[in-house]
């Protein structure tokens, strides 16, 4: 799927009207333009797409041009062509995975035509009978593959986007391997175009040969008994992170993720991120959630980056350096956690500079010096100090006993 970055300013001096048009083409090529799409591909000076597009719609009137390479120099050449006749060419709906959303960053509404068709993602629910506002939907094309993780839970259905040929296979073995190996997964190939080609297969027995790798998945899913289903809650389990001990412990973590209170849309700062769990669960929250992973020492950074990929590679950065020095340059976080260097000399007054107005953040400690570091902030900038204590139930010879956790004192304050 077409995707890219803006990197030029939206236009401000172009002639009234669309003098750009955005067509979407399925795999029938010119076949299945409607009237109005034919007209905008026929009287256009210059036509953009992928090879693949250009060779589906045959020869044109103007100037067929593939993308530059790279991908990222294809905007600022349709925008380079302003005031002229333009034709981009994209797969099916371009809203949808598509180039659309990078063109309308740049490009007024009024001064572009959309005609798209149906998303390859609304073809398979036909073809498989399955409401579409029932199923998750998730791109792998240019993604991690881990991406697919959250989705897999009992009983869902799964719509999801190839890279290429490889995908299908390596969406099942990672399927098997956790516990799904009964589900059932379904290849959509060239969906919509005459080389249509539909076929079924257990993910445990996949053994599917010469699949094209302009492909679409349908998963069905079924759990076994002891599958690895990633709970919808806040405060997974600690055996769900790889981690050295420095790890904000589940029930812990669970109190810390409804302080932070994410919103979607935000950014998280999580310093001194140990294991990077805070800033996972965050990002798990929402899709369009993100975090930033701040962490001094290289073999807990690569360990967060592992984390990641095994809890469904939501979107995290890890960052590798001290802080607060290591702050320098990111984006302005909506909610900050500090977990690690609280009593580092500039690490609270850069975050807390740093932090939106309105913003939160929650800081975490155990020791008496930690402890001391939060009843002076809350005494300059107040907000709410709690202490939580947490017992868990240990064999004491042939019975039992409550064993009482550290205490954690934690601080949350909302940025005036």
């Amino acid at each position: 799927m077409e995707q890219f970055s803006p990197e030029t300013t939206r236009l401000s001096s172009v002639p009234p009207g669309p003098w750009l048009s955005l067509v979407g083409l399925g795999e029938d090529g010119r076949a299945g333009l409607c009237a109005e799409a034919l007209a905008a591909l026929e009287s256009a000076e210059i036509v953009f797409g992928g090879e693949r597009h250009l060779k589906l719609i045959g020869d044109v009137p103007g100037e067929a041009r593939p993308w530059p390479q790279p991908f990222r120099n294809a905007l600022p050449a349709i925008l380079a062509e302003k005031g002229r006749n333009v034709c981009v060419l994209a797969t099916s709906d371009p809203f949808h995975y598509g180039i659309g959303a990078g063109l309308t960053k740049a490009v007024p509404a009024a001064e572009m035509r959309v005609i798209p068709q149906l998303s390859s993602f609304s073809m398979a629910c036909t073809r498989m009978r399955w409401p579409q506002e029932e199923c998750g939907l998730v791109s792998l094309h240019g993604r991690a593959l881990q991406r697919i993780i959250p989705f897999l839970q009992p009983g869902a259905r799964v719509l999801a986007l190839s890279w290429d040929d490889s995908t299908p296979l390596a969406v099942a073995q990672l399927m098997s391997a956790r516990g799904f190996g009964e589900s059932t997964i379904t290849v959509l190939e060239t969906i919509g175009g005459p080389n249509e080609r539909i076929r079924q297969t257990r993910a445990d027995a996949f053994a599917l040969d010469g699949i094209v790798p302009l492909n679409l998945l349908a998963i069905e899913v079924v759990a076994s008994r002891d599958a690895r289903i990633l709970p919808l809650a806040t405060g997974l389990s600690d055996d769900w992170f790889e981690h050295d001990g420095q790890l904000t412990k589940a029930d812990i973590r669970a109190i810390t993720l409804s302080a932070l209170a994410p919103r979607a849309g935000e950014l998280l700062w999580d310093i001194g991120a140990g294991s990077g769990s805070i800033g996972i669960e965050w990002s798990l929250r929402h899709r369009h959630n993100r975090a930033i992973a701040f962490e001094e020492r290289p073999e807990r950074a690569a360990r967060i980056a592992r984390n990641r990929l095994a809890l469904g590679a939501p979107p995290l950065e890890v960052v590798e350096g001290k802080a607060p020095e290591s702050f320098a340059g990111k984006a302005s976080p909506d909610a900050v956690f500090i977990g690690g260097g609280l009593t580092d000399p500039g690490v609270f007054e850069a975050a807390f500079a740093a932090l939106k107005p309105r913003g939160r953040l929650v800081a975490n400690a155990v020791t008496i010096e930690g402890e001391a570091r939060l009843a002076g902030l809350f005494a300059v900038h107040g907000g709410n100090l709690r202490r939580i204590g947490v017992s868990h139930l240990d064999p004491i010879g042939t019975m039992h006993g409550w064993r009482a956790a550290m205490a954690v004192t934690q601080w949350r304050v909302v940025k005036p």
